[in-house]
């Protein structure tokens, strides 16, 4: 049995050593259980959240700031 090869989230290249991979996080599926994300050892610093999480939650609290009563 073969181990998993991980993808890098910030250059999106496989990582085929595993001595040169960093545990990022879990991403939550909508429908599933969700996967973890892994990035190269110099890579883990540039990793950040998702920009469209970040775009959408901004826009959800603007709207109920401009609402709230």
């Amino acid at each position: 049995m073969s181990a998993a090869v991980h993808i890098c989230r910030h250059c999106d290249g496989p990582i085929t050593d595993p001595d040169d991979s960093v545990y990022i996080g879990h991403e939550p599926g909508s429908s599933g259980p969700g996967w973890n994300i892994w990035a190269h050892r110099e890579h883990a610093h540039l990793v950040g959240p998702d920009p469209d999480a970040i775009r959408i939650l901004a826009r959800v609290l603007i709207a109920r700031a401009l609402h709230s009563e």
